[in-house]
């Protein structure tokens, strides 16, 4: 399992919210993931919507990246779960959609090259 680096800036997040966090992260599922930071902070307290969580999934060639604002920290971290997977399946859909695509350049490739030797 990839390293999963929690911070909480301003104040000592409970070990049940660090849990949470990491029980929700392990839905995701890519296996490319190289790291995992989760920064968790307070913003004014005039702001209803005041605690922030921001979760950067480290992946070669591409980070992905979700911020959330939540009246408490699970809402938010449970919003930015839900952002990130669908970034994983549209990253995945992305990349098989390449795959596809080089597939059929060497296919279409190799039977013009075929072509060429029947005409020998």
């Amino acid at each position: 399992m990839e390293p999963i680096i929690i911070q909480s800036l301003g104040f000592k997040a409970q070990a049940a919210l660090e849990d949470f966090i990491k029980e929700k992260l392990q839905t995701i599922k890519h296996d490319k993931v190289v790291k995992t930071e989760v920064t968790l902070y307070l913003g004014p307290d005039s702001k209803p919507d005041n605690k922030t969580c921001e979760i950067r999934l480290h992946i070669p060639g591409n980070d992905l990246f979700a911020k959330k604002d939540g009246e408490y920290f699970e809402p938010a971290v449970s919003e930015c779960i839900e952002v990130l997977k669908r970034e994983v399946r549209e990253l995945k859909e992305r990349q098989a959609d390449r795959r596809q695509a080089d597939a059929e350049v060497i296919q279409n490739a190799l039977m013009e090259g075929g072509a060429d030797d029947d005409e020998l």
